[in-house]
C-alpha cells in the first residue's frame, strides 16, 4: 500500500513561536532552579547570586516575550488554538481510558498537558514572585510558598522527561516534532493519530 506523502499545516508560526519561547525559558528555569534548590549542584556551580539573577531573569523575559507574541502574532489562531485544547468529549475520556478512538488536531493527553503546563505556570510566576517579595519585605515570606516553588520544580522534570520520550524516542510519536520545527506534518502520519483533524480542507504543503 502505498504511502501518502502529502502534508499537513498543523501549527502556525505563533503556535510555534509560542511553544519555543516556553519551552526555552522552562530548560533554563528548571536548570538554575535544580543549583539553586540542590545542595550539590550549589555547592558544583557555587556562583550563587548569579544563577539566583539568571533565574529571576529569565522568569521576566519569558513573560514579557509570551506576551509580544499573544500581543504581535495571530490572536484569532491562538483563540482558536486555546479552544481545541479546552474541548474535552466524549472520544478524548474513551482515549485516556486506552480506548482506541479518533482524536482531533490535539489528543487527549496533550490536551492535559497544555492544561498542566498552563496551570503550572501561574503557579511558578505567582509563587516565583512571593519568593522574590518575601525577600525583601518579611510579611510576605510565607513557608508554604517554597515548598510549592520546589513541589512544581519536580513534578515539572518528571512531565519533562516523558515530553521528551515521546517527542524524540518513542517511534509512534516523534513525528509529532515536525509540526513543532517546520509547522508540517504527513497526511499519513495525521490520519492515524488525529482522524477527527485531517480533512480535505486542510492547507497542504508539498
Amino acid at each position: 500500500m502505498a504511502t501518502d506523502k502529502s502534508y499537513l499545516l498543523r501549527f502556525s508560526r505563533t503556535e510555534r513561536a509560542f511553544h519555543w519561547i516556553h519551552a526555552s525559558a522552562f530548560f533554563v528555569l528548571l536548570g538554575s532552579g535544580l543549583i539553586l534548590y540542590l545542595p550539590r549542584l550549589s555547592e558544583l556551580v557555587s556562583r550563587r547570586p548569579l544563577v539566583k539573577a539568571v533565574h529571576i531573569d529569565t522568569a521576566i523575559a519569558w513573560a514579557v516575550a509570551l506576551a509580544l507574541v499573544v500581543l504581535l502574532g495571530d490572536r484569532a489562531g491562538l483563540r482558536r488554538t486555546v479552544h481545541e485544547l479546552d474541548l474535552f468529549d466524549s472520544d478524548d475520556r474513551l482515549w485516556l481510558r486506552r480506548i482506541p478512538r479518533p482524536q482531533g488536531r490535539f489528543n487527549a493527553g496533550q490536551k492535559l498537558n497544555a492544561a498542566l503546563t498552563a496551570s503550572f505556570a501561574v503557579l511558578f510566576a505567582v509563587s516565583g514572585f512571593f519568593l522574590w517579595l518575601g525577600e525583601r519585605d518579611h510579611r510576605f515570606r510565607f513557608a508554604s510558598t517554597i515548598v510549592l516553588h520546589d513541589g512544581l520544580m519536580y513534578v515539572s522534570l518528571v512531565l519533562l522527561v516523558g515530553h521528551l520520550y515521546l517527542a524524540l524516542i518513542y517511534p509512534a510519536t516523534r513525528h509529532a516534532l515536525r509540526g513543532m520545527t517546520t509547522g508540517s506534518v504527513r497526511r499519513d502520519w495525521a490520519q492515524r493519530h488525529h482522524a477527527k483533524w485531517v480533512g480535505p480542507d486542510e492547507p497542504m504543503q508539498p
